[in-house]
């Protein structure tokens, strides 16, 4: 993988996960508590991907450390 996706991955990882809570925190009230759950589901396999995102741009930086291209 080379390094611009790699940076990439955490890049977006990051911003995902900005993004997901920002708008948990901005959720107004008043809502039925279906439209939380499901929102709150959306929100934690969001973040979970972004994780994963994350671990595997950073392994494509550590695993290109070594190498001279």
């Amino acid at each position: 993988m080379s390094r611009k996706i790699a940076g990439f991955l955490i890049i977006l990882g990051a911003f995902m996960i900005f993004e997901w809570v920002n708008l948990g925190f901005n959720l107004a009230d008043g809502h039925p508590t279906s439209f939380y759950v499901v929102h709150g589901i959306l929100i934690a396999v969001n973040i979970v991907l972004a994780i994963v995102l994350g671990i595997i741009g950073w392994r494509g930086l550590k695993g290109r450390k070594g190498d001279a291209g």
